[in-house]
């Protein structure tokens, strides 16, 4: 019996017991929560429904309590339930009903916690989407771990997600890269306002090499040169370093199609048809007060050249035109001002600003020995993915960026990030898999195999924490889907890994000695196969290996 088997039958009983009491069965809520008590010794699974109801239906909370603890008694499946405090139930699981959970997830192999809650659901994500005129700062990894986290967790709730990059190829910032490659061809320091660090000269020999009389070019073909070819160069790399961290992209779009395409000229015109569009001083504005924004956008200025604003019109027409339900934006610390933008910009091209959602993530610094990190050398100015990388390794990266909410900085201790050690949480998750591989080898060899017709065997409270553990997998998906939280999946695994753990302490799986295999150690062996194929589908959803061997 899951979680979500419990709430169902919970509904259906106090449905009964409304009735049964001339209660009014509509102020049921459409969805009944069950918990596991912080107290084992409180029960299984304990509910507040009582609680929820009492006022509504005119019943002292815990006389109904009562009622639904007597009715619940009698059902299927549940060992004894018993009225707590003000008006709880704490709920106690037949060991048959609760070991179904093991027959569940070994059925559904990797699609277990899987549900359809989104299906038909169109989501554009777009994340990362750093300029192409450096390296990805270690800001930008966090959303490549958190933003491919957050795709993989929409896409097992049935959503249809499709990733992509914003590529930031329009505008002052390329300028300002071409003219520091410009300089860096020519063994001049950068421009005051421009790019320094190693990869800047890296890439200005690559673009000589590429184009070896380009130095010999009229300054603006020169310029254009470095530009063009440059920036295909930075963003190819950053292409590549993604890739390695295990982030890949279904689309990339290219901000100057916005412009060249004509999607910003379709775009104002569409405002225009809505009346959102204002001229003032020369200048085009937008009306985006009128939905929420602090103070009207600047659309074209006054020198007839778009705004940076203009762009973003264009874009998110684009994605609606191209028939996505929400358009999901990840940006940077200091973005939080294009929250109320964004939505204000859907609302005046007549959409709901709720298909709009930013997410906003902080900042990471990374410390070694005590003393944070402030300069990457290759980079000259930031920490880079690369940088991480190499400290600790794609995974610890992933999971480290992924483990903690996006409202929270980080602050990465690389010592203990990079350690073979039960306080390295990564570690700790991958190390119970790889425990739990070993266990699985060591059966085969021994001729033991898996069985779930004997699950009712299982009645340790080890082993019923475990089990009630993994259980709680698909409540973890669909909330951490909900709240875009894919940390919820990382503090769920390690809390399973720890039941895990404190299980195989205290139960053994494989017969010792001269004892002969029996149905108790086929049923453990079935439950470790259980709990080892949920730390597979929680890492893979973090991008994350979960190792046969460590």
């Amino acid at each position: 019996m899951t979680p979500a088997d419990l709430a169902e039958l919970l509904k259906i009983t106090a449905a009964a017991v409304l009735a049964d009491h001339d209660l009014d069965a509509a102020a049921l809520p459409q969805t009944v929560t069950v918990e596991r008590p912080r107290n084992p010794e409180h029960g299984d699974y304990a509910t507040n429904l009582a609680l929820q109801l009492g006022k509504k239906v005119g019943a002292n909370p815990r006389e109904l309590a009562g009622w639904l603890a007597d009715a619940l008694t009698k059902a299927d499946g549940i060992a004894a339930a018993d009225v707590a405090g003000p008006g709880f139930v704490n709920l106690r699981i037949e060991a048959s009903a609760q070991g179904l959970i093991v027959d569940n997830v070994i059925s559904a192999g990797r699609t277990y916690g899987n549900s359809a809650d989104l299906a038909g659901q169109k989501i554009n994500l777009e994340f990362v989407s750093a300029n192409p005129t450096g390296p990805i700062h270690i800001g930008g990894t966090r959303w490549a771990a958190v933003g491919d986290a957050l795709g993989r967790l929409l896409s097992t709730q049935g959503a249809g997600v499709v990733r992509e990059y914003y590529f930031n190829d329009h505008g002052a910032q390329i300028d300002r890269f071409a003219r520091s490659l410009v300089a860096a061809a020519k063994g001049q320091p950068a421009p005051e306002d421009g790019y320094a660090g190693g990869y800047i000269v890296d890439i200005a020999e690559q673009v000589l090499k590429l184009a070896p009389d380009a130095m010999s070019l009229p300054d603006d073909q020169q310029q254009e040169t470095f530009r063009s070819i440059g920036v295909d160069l930075m963003f190819t790399h950053i292409k590549e370093s993604l890739h390695e961290f295990g982030t890949d992209f279904d689309v990339y779009t290219h901000e100057d199609s916005m412009h060249t395409s004509g999607r910003v000229d379709q775009a104002i015109a569409k405002l225009r048809e809505t009346g959102n569009i204002y001229e003032k001083d020369g200048a085009t504005w937008l009306r985006t007060t009128e939905f929420g924004d602090d103070k009207d956008r600047v659309v074209i200025k006054s020198d007839g050249q778009p705004a940076y604003i203009a762009g973003d019109l264009a874009y998110y027409l684009d994605k609606r035109q191209r028939g996505f339900d929400l358009c999901i934006y990840m940006l940077g610390a200091d973005h939080h001002g294009y929250i109320a933008r964004l939505k204000a910009a859907a609302a005046a091209l007549g959409d709901d600003p709720d298909t709009v959602e930013v997410l906003i993530g902080q900042m990471v610094n990374l410390v070694r020995d005590g003393q944070p990190m402030k300069m990457s050398k290759r980079a000259g100015t930031v920490i880079t993915l690369d940088d991480l990388v190499e400290a600790i390794g794609v995974d610890a990266a992933r999971y480290v960026l992924i483990r903690s909410s996006v409202d929270s900085p980080i602050d990465i201790d690389l010592a203990l990030w990079s350690s073979a050690s039960s306080e390295n949480p990564v570690y700790y998750v991958q190390y119970a898999h790889a425990r739990l591989s070993a266990l699985a080898r060591s059966a085969a060899e021994l001729g033991i195999t898996a069985s779930t017709e004997h699950l009712g065997l299982l009645t340790h409270d080890k082993e019923g924490a475990l089990i009630r553990s993994v259980g709680e997998f698909s409540r973890i998906l669909k909330s951490a889907a909900s709240l875009r939280e894919p940390h919820r999946v990382c503090r769920y695994l390690e809390d399973l890994a720890g039941d895990y753990h404190r299980f195989y302490d205290a139960c053994r799986v494989l017969p010792q000695g001269d004892e002969e295999p029996g149905d108790l150690h086929a049923a453990r062996l079935a439950l470790c196969q259980a709990t080892r194929q949920v730390i597979a589908n929680g890492l893979g959803i973090l991008g994350v290996s979960a190792p046969e061997r460590m």
